[in-house]
């Protein structure tokens, strides 16, 4: 399921999508390839690679690299190593294994597998592809341990 935050950043209002990134590969979870899924090709779906998808490489997508993107290494972005960031491991950030994080395994997390109701969300690529990504830009060791993590949870992705 897509989602859009309004954000303020250095006095600029904009829309950050985000899209559903748990391993719920039920109805709307985050590993979910049918419309509404994290791993929707379709679009608006968290793999589709047109406007609006969370695979697609301009502006607003999950792959873009530019400003807010989620393959963005700088602040605000997916791939953000800093407090925050999606590939940030400290409490708040996508690759945080603790409450919340993007690689907790409970509830609210993104390596949780079951339904969610408040389901962890996130701007970068689904995590297999996040991983990928992240390994091509240099950020092996984040790739690592979300292959770690998908590993963990039986994922074959």
């Amino acid at each position: 399921m897509l989602y859009c935050v309004i954000e303020r950043v250095s006095n600029k209002v904009g829309i950050k999508r985000m899209w559903d990134r748990n391993m719920y590969t039920g109805p709307g979870g985050g590993a979910y390839t049918g419309p509404g899924g994290g791993m929707y090709t379709g679009p608006g779906g968290g793999a589709y690679t047109g406007p609006g998808g969370g695979l697609y490489t301009g502006p607003g997508g999950g792959a873009y690299t530019g400003p807010g993107g989620g393959l963005y290494t700088g602040p605000g972005g997916g791939a953000y190593n800093g407090p925050g960031g999606g590939a940030y491991t400290g409490p708040g950030g996508g690759l945080y294994n603790g409450p919340g994080g993007g690689l907790y395994t409970g509830p609210g997390g993104g390596m949780y597998t079951g339904p969610d109701s408040n389901p962890y969300r996130a701007i970068h690529p689904p995590w297999p592809i996040f991983a990928m990504e992240l390994r091509k830009i240099g950020m092996a060791n984040e790739a690592n341990l979300i292959e770690d993590a998908l590993s963990s949870i039986g994922w074959r992705g």
